[in-house]
């Protein structure tokens, strides 16, 4: 496991503070005493000689490492009077190597070996007559050698914890035999923190849900958990989500996906259900769950299957190698037992095949059961509209919007009569008024009219209206004036111009 120097960091604070509260709660009970003096210390000064020694001079890089920082809890009791006699000693240590993190020059952080725990631990204990629980906490984890030794140390017992990978932490007590009451106390993660591990755990494999199901055990033994609080986690995920349900199978609580059930599900006994689940009729819902069930049991069993087939399989491959050694040794009285066994096993892991292939059709033939009733059980909760209104739904739509097209035309055509209207008398002569201004203008803006003619619209002289008498001689046909040859010639100019 690689860890950093700023996840180090971390933690630490995180050993040191959830450490401190187990020490508050254990007062008076696993701790003896009456009176409590609280020491906090750190490897500061260390740390700055080493960064010293590389000449890193940098405060942001100090703030940023780890320092070994330990909480010791000292306990007292009064003796005759004003006089107090300490009754023991409980200590929280991290034990970080912060040489690596000054100059790690790429290499991943070592873990804490067992010379280097030896010498940590005398360092604390001040005084060896006075009882000793020390939980040194390492970042990088302990070497096997650290973790299996026996640390003989007249009235010290030494708890290891260490990350375990997964958000967690392991923490035992080596091979002393540490009272488990005081292992408990150095682990850092409360019970409810436990629990929101378990709920994140079941999170990140929920396609597990889908397809077979959970048990208590197994999640218990990848996230290090008690089972106890998986199965809080597993009751506490049910009771927020109806679609997850729990068995109990072979001691164990396994928890599946299902449908979610009506508020008042009838209870039905073990005969009745098994013919509704089997009957063209009934809820889909109580169908879906029973089958549910079903594929979590075939899916428990299958897993345990394959976990029987890979040890199984290790077992093959030390035999292979036991038989190698025994061939090149010209053993052959025990090359031909092995051969013997081997050919057993390896017949025993095709039988364990072939009933895991047979529990994968099963659970596929009700997971392909569970979808279609879960198809049949949506499309019924959708409550879709029946073909006779939904063409009834569209002749209405077509026929409004027949009408409003209608209504629309109508008021473009009346808008069209109004701009008409809007033009009056008074209107017309401003115009006028526009256009002898354009008139007045002079050759400079004539001139630049003919630069430009397409950007210049000409404007129609106005119509002029027709007298009385003029119309009334018009209808009786009486012929106007005689038009000279000139006046015919400006008219001809004028119709070429227009």
């Amino acid at each position: 496991m690689t860890v950093d120097a700023q996840k180090a960091l971390q933690y630490e604070s995180d050993f040191l503070s959830g450490v401190e509260a187990n020490f508050e709660a254990a007062k008076g009970r696993q701790f003896r005493g009456s009176s409590w003096q609280r020491v906090t210390e750190d490897d500061v000064l260390q740390l700055k000689t080493l960064m010293a020694d590389r000449q890193a001079y940098d405060r942001e890089l100090l703030k940023s490492l780890p320092s070994n920082r330990r909480v010791a809890l000292h306990g007292f009791e009064r003796r005759f009077g004003l006089w107090k006699r300490r009754t023991g000693v409980a200590i929280a240590s991290v034990l970080s190597p912060m040489g690596h993190y000054v100059a790690p020059g790429g290499r991943p952080a070592p873990p804490i070996g067992l010379g280097d725990l030896m010498d940590h631990v005398r360092k604390l204990v001040k005084d060896s007559n006075v009882p000793h629980v020390i939980g040194v906490c390492s970042p990088t984890g302990f070497t096997e050698e650290a973790r299996h030794a026996r640390i003989e140390m007249a009235n010290v017992a030494v708890v290891l914890v260490e990350p375990d990978g997964h958000g967690g932490w392991k923490s035992h007590g080596g091979e002393t035999g540490v009272d488990p009451r005081l292992v408990k106390i150095f682990d850092p993660e409360g019970p409810k923190q436990k629990v929101e591990r378990v709920r994140r755990f079941v999170e990140e494999r929920s396609a597990d849900l889908l397809t077979g199901g959970l048990s208590s055990g197994s999640i218990a033994r990848r996230a290090n958990v008690p089972e106890s609080l998986v199965r809080q986690g597993f009751e506490a995920m049910a009771a927020a989500d109806p679609e997850l349900r729990l068995l109990r199978e072979e001691g164990e609580l396994v928890m599946f996906r299902g449908s979610a059930m009506r508020s008042q599900e009838k209870r039905m006994g073990v005969i009745d259900r098994i013919r509704q689940l089997f009957s063209g009729e009934g809820d889909e819902a109580e169908k879906t769950n029973l089958l549910g069930e079903r594929r979590a049991a075939l899916a428990r069993r299958r897993d345990r299957i394959y976990e029987d087939i890979g040890k199984l399989e290790e077992k093959e491959q030390e035999l292979l190698g036991e038989g190698k050694a025994a061939h090149a040794a010209k053993a052959h009285v025990k090359e031909r037992r092995l051969a013997a066994q081997l050919a057993q096993l390896r017949k025993d892991i095709a039988r364990q095949n072939t009933t895991a292939g047979m529990l994968n059709q099963q659970i596929n033939i009700i997971s392909t059961d569970i979808h279609n009733l879960t198809l049949l059980q949506q499309g019924q909760r959708a409550q879709l509209p029946s073909t006779e209104t939904l063409t009834e739904h569209a002749v209405a739509a077509e026929e409004m919007l027949e009408t409003l097209k209608a209504d629309a035309d109508l008021v473009s055509g009346l808008e069209t009569g109004i701009e008409a209207n809007v033009s009056n008398a008074e209107e017309q002569a401003i115009l006028r008024e526009f256009g002898e201004v354009d008139e007045e203008a002079g050759p400079v803006k004539i001139a630049e009219a003919k630069k430009a003619p397409s950007a210049t619209k000409m404007t129609p002289p106005p119509i002029k209206q027709a007298s009385v008498g003029e119309q009334s001689r018009a209808q009786a046909g009486t012929p106007d004036e005689p038009t000279s040859p000139g006046k015919a010639k400006d008219r001809g100019r004028d119709a070429e111009a227009l």
